[in-house]
């Protein structure tokens, strides 16, 4: 595990991803370093219903998924007032030069490659914690 300490482990986070099994193992990531208010989404379009039932403080989200790419959901995240800023961490296999440039100009925060360790998830989920805590004070 990192070393450094989550501040406020009642984030509100968004898990979205159309595998099951990487939904769970993110969630299951996150609660044994002591998150407590996960949500999760198969798609980008369960997660734009999401959006709508509340604010949440973190978006863990695939690059590829039906119904709505992750890029498109970012794009969608990027649009409203109530979540421009929160920050989005883009799971993903797309990891070419042209990717990395199309995510980051829809505003994506970080990515991580699959596979990845739940180390690196939480490392950069950590990472994140003074950007959420700055948009919570707003």
């Amino acid at each position: 595990m990192p070393n450094q300490e989550p501040t406020n482990l009642d984030i509100r986070i968004l898990v979205v991803d159309d595998y099951a099994m990487t939904r769970s193992m993110v969630q299951s990531i996150l609660k044994s370093a002591g998150f407590r208010n996960i949500t999760q989404a198969d798609d980008g379009a369960t997660a734009v219903r999401r959006l709508r039932e509340q604010k949440f403080d973190l978006v863990i989200c695939d690059w590829r998924m039906p119904k709505m790419s992750g890029v498109d959901f970012l794009k969608y995240v990027r649009s409203l007032d109530s979540h421009k800023h929160v920050p989005f961490l883009m799971l993903t296999a797309e990891v070419t030069h042209s990717a990395v440039k199309e995510a980051v100009e829809a505003g994506v925060t970080d990515y991580i490659a699959k596979p990845f360790t739940a180390d690196v998830l939480l490392q950069k989920v950590f990472k994140l914690m003074a950007v959420i805590s700055e948009n919570r004070s707003d």
